[in-house]
């Protein structure tokens, strides 16, 4: 990893935490595929715009070195109660 990636991976993170503490995203972290790293988050949001909003002001993203999400919806959510 660059230290340019180092430091968007540093931006990315922060943003994401700051979204957690707005009760925007229920989890997000890296997850360890034997193809590569890439990463998840769980998103609580009203519809599918406000999703790609919160997308579309990552700093991974407004970069524009090459980093892209893949959304999909639940159809429910198992959460303790």
């Amino acid at each position: 990893i660059s230290a340019e990636e180092r430091e968007l991976m540093g931006a990315h993170g922060q943003y994401w935490r700051q979204k957690m503490s707005e009760g925007k995203i229920v989890v997000f972290g890296p997850v360890m595929d034997p193809k590569g790293v890439w990463g998840l988050g769980v998103l609580r949001v009203r519809d599918e715009a406000e999703a790609m909003a919160l997308q579309n002001q990552d700093p991974v993203i407004l970069a524009q070195r090459g980093f892209s999400y893949e959304t999909l919806p639940m159809m429910t959510a198992v959460v303790p109660g």
